[in-house]
């Protein structure tokens, strides 16, 4: 059954793909459209917007997935076959948010596949075709230290004028506090008025930070940010991606945050483990952007 839906996938994805570039009646859509069908083909089984890959250039990152176009498709078979076998386990799939930069789009996404998930996937461009591919997952937990789940909030991207702005404000965060350079200057970047907490196991608020950070240097289990591998934003929303160490793991950290009059007031989160090179399935690495 996963051959036969494979092979389906990329005929469809080639076929789509030259009957949309010889129809110029079509209105073009958005990136960010593209990618928001193609995440919810993952519950509904719809394979058009499998044209919306290059299917001569994928570049996968998830470390679970095989390269390519033919990676992508052996996984969406994979899952095909679970909920075969048990409806329960069906894919859902609901984007809560997206925003973009140039050729990337980053979206926000609760997912339930082999289990309840939030993900942030970060997809990139060529002349209109996706052509590459990182994310980050974590498992949804039901209870959360601030009562806020780990994917509600705000969707709608403001200020797009402040985009740069606000890229430069995150960086001054990963600078000073993150890579500690001078983590007195935490006030200068989060508001001490409000800061809504989305991380499973941290309380809202500058003091809901703090405790949770002292309680894992307590534990001798310290968050420790080695590498920062990019930054993209739009408007009031901006991402950075980054290594390090947690729960004395190596892991990939996505890291959401909004900004409001010139400071950060919100952030969400997932981390992953990263696992080692020889136990992928491409050889393209977690990030390498």
């Amino acid at each position: 059954m996963l051959k036969i839906y494979l092979l389906t996938v990329l005929t469809m994805a080639m076929l789509i793909s030259c009957e949309a570039g010889n129809d110029d009646g079509k209105m073009e859509k958005t990136n960010k459209q593209k990618v928001v069908e193609l995440l919810k083909s993952i519950e509904t089984g719809a394979q058009e917007p499998v044209a919306y890959i290059n299917p001569e250039k994928y570049i996968q990152h998830n470390q679970a997935v095989a390269d390519g176009l033919a990676g992508f498709g052996a996984a969406l078979g994979a899952l095909a076959e679970v909920a075969a076998n048990d409806p329960a386990m069906a894919p859902k799939v609901n984007t809560v948010r997206v925003f973009e930069d140039g050729d990337f789009v980053i979206t926000h996404t609760d997912y339930n596949f082999l289990g309840p998930k939030i993900g942030i996937d970060i997809f990139r461009f060529e002349n209109g075709l996706i052509v590459e591919h990182w994310d980050n997952l974590q498992e949804k937990v039901e209870e959360t230290a601030s009562g806020r789940t780990q994917i509600d909030g705000p969707v709608d991207v403001l200020d797009r004028d402040k985009t740069e702005a606000n890229k430069t404000l995150v960086k001054g965060l990963l600078n000073d506090v993150f890579f500690g350079a001078d983590p007195d200057k935490i006030t200068d970047y989060i508001s001490t008025e409000q800061y809504h907490q989305h991380n499973p196991g941290v309380k809202d608020g500058l003091a809901g930070l703090g405790e949770a950070l002292t309680a894992l240097a307590e534990a001798g289990m310290p968050m420790v940010y080695e590498k920062n591998h990019a930054v993209f934003g739009e408007g009031n929303f901006v991402i950075t991606v980054s290594e390090g160490i947690f729960m004395k793991e190596k892991v990939a950290f996505y890291d959401i945050f909004r900004i409001e009059d010139g400071k950060i007031v919100e952030h969400w989160d997932t981390i992953e483990k990263i696992v080692p090179d020889s136990e992928a399935m491409n050889t393209n690495g977690k990030f390498n952007f």
